[in-house]
C-alpha cells in the first residue's frame, strides 16, 4: 500500500469502526483530525486547516461533523467556558491544563491529578466520567 493511502485507510476505518458513513467530507475532516499526534482544535481551527487543505466545507459542516464524531466516540469535547470548545482526539481518561491568555489547551494524564470525596450521584444517575480543567494565566515576570 503506497504512504499516501495510508492515512486515508486510517481515516475510512475510524469512521466504519464509529458507524458513521465515510463522505468525502467526513474523511476530509478526519484525515487532518488524526493523522498526527493527539490534539485539541475548535471548529473555527479545523474550518481554516480544511480549506488550506482544498477540502471545501462550511464551517456549519464542521460543527456537525466535529459533534457527530463526538457522539460517535472519536472525539471528546471539552468546554473551556460557555460558548468555547475544543475537539480533543484523545478520548482516554485525562484532564487539562488551560492557559487562558493564549487558548491552549494541554493534556494532564489522570493519573497525576486525584479527585476524592465525591458526592454520591442522584437516584437514577451515575458518574460518567470526571472533567477538571486547571485555567492558568502566564506570569508577567520579565526577570
Amino acid at each position: 500500500m503506497m504512504t499516501a493511502e495510508r492515512p486515508f485507510k486510517r481515516a475510512l476505518d475510524r469512521l466504519n469502526g464509529a458507524g458513521l458513513r465515510p463522505t468525502r467530507q467526513r474523511l476530509g475532516l478526519a484525515r487532518l483530525l488524526f493523522e498526527g499526534c493527539d490534539r485539541h482544535v475548535t471548529a473555527e481551527q479545523l474550518h481554516g486547516e480544511a480549506l488550506a487543505a482544498d477540502l471545501p466545507v462550511s464551517l456549519a459542516t464542521v460543527y456537525n461533523t466535529l459533534n457527530q464524531f463526538t457522539s460517535a466516540g472519536l472525539l471528546r469535547e471539552v468546554v473551556v467556558e460557555a460558548g468555547k470548545s475544543y475537539f480533543d482526539t484523545n478520548t482516554t481518561d485525562h484532564h487539562h491544563f488551560f492557559v487562558e491568555s493564549t487558548g491552549r489547551l494541554e493534556d494532564i494524564a489522570a493519573d497525576r491529578l486525584v479527585v476524592e470525596n465525591l458526592p454520591s450521584a442522584p437516584a437514577g444517575t451515575r458518574v460518567a466520567r470526571v472533567d477538571v480543567i486547571i485555567r492558568l494565566i502566564e506570569d508577567d515576570c520579565t526577570a
